[in-house]
């Protein structure tokens, strides 16, 4: 990654970390870096109109040109107007977290999160990443779309820690387990990954790749209502990808 780009990036989450506003010393301390080179970021991002000083000495803050910004391109980008609605009632109907994650190679993105009502719940950020291709449902989503000489060869190179006491440890088991999900259209993770969070996920293809959609939640509120949820998940995804057709 450019390093530019990347202490740009630094900057503004340091911001949203620090939630306050910060002088020129204390970004230079907070990141680690030295304080000429914060000043040519800070210099660059008050001339483009996204962080302003309050008075001098006394910090610099974002404006709401990055919120405003950030706001266009959201209510344009072509995956969340598809998946939205549909997901978000899915959250309504369930109250439970749902995400969608955009697969790249062996990686997944999150795109969109629902939280539910619940104080206990599972939690995830957008940009956040599938946590681990073996110990979760959205992982073994990601495998289950691979050619069989792919899938081997992946598994022949993954190591397969435990995470918890219920983690899949034998390569033939993942595989077995793999193939369990693709033969009913979803995937499980149960306890596999965190004790107490049980998730399952399906995949959907549109425009010639694969978005993955994962229900999680406690195992106390997500194993009596397994099937039910499956069901939705595997309807969702399948309208998802029929939309495709007719975009």
């Amino acid at each position: 990654m450019s390093k530019i780009v990347e202490r740009t990036l630094d900057f503004l989450e340091l911001f949203a970390e620090e939630k306050r506003p910060l002088s020129l010393s204390d970004i230079s301390r907070l990141l680690k870096i030295p304080a000429s080179s914060c000043h040519d970021v800070l210099q660059t991002l008050q001339d483009r109109g996204y962080i302003y000083e309050l008075a001098p000495r006394a910090g610099y803050y974002p404006t709401r040109r990055l919120l405003d910004l950030s706001r266009m391109i959201a209510d344009h980008d072509p995956i969340a107007l598809r998946a939205d609605i549909l997901l978000r009632a899915m959250r309504d109907s369930l109250d439970e977290s749902v995400l969608l994650a955009k697969v790249t190679g062996l990686d997944a993105t999150y795109l969109l999160t629902f939280e539910p009502s619940h104080p206990l719940r599972f939690r995830a950020n957008v940009g956040d990443r599938v946590r681990s291709l073996y110990a979760t449902s959205g992982g073994k989503a990601i495998l289950s779309v691979l050619s069989e000489r792919d899938l081997g060869s992946c598994l022949k190179s993954l190591t397969l820690k435990p995470l918890t006491k219920n983690t899949i440890t034998s390569k033939a088991g993942l595989r077995d387990d793999i193939e369990a999900g693709r033969r009913r259209g979803w995937f499980l993770n149960q306890e596999e990954s965190q004790d107490g969070v049980m998730t399952l996920s399906s995949v959907f293809a549109w425009n010639e790749l694969n978005y993955v959609v994962t229900i999680a939640g406690p195992v106390s509120r997500i194993r009596p209502r397994l099937d039910w949820m499956a069901g939705l998940l595997v309807d969702a995804c399948s309208r998802l990808e029929m939309r495709r057709e007719v975009a």
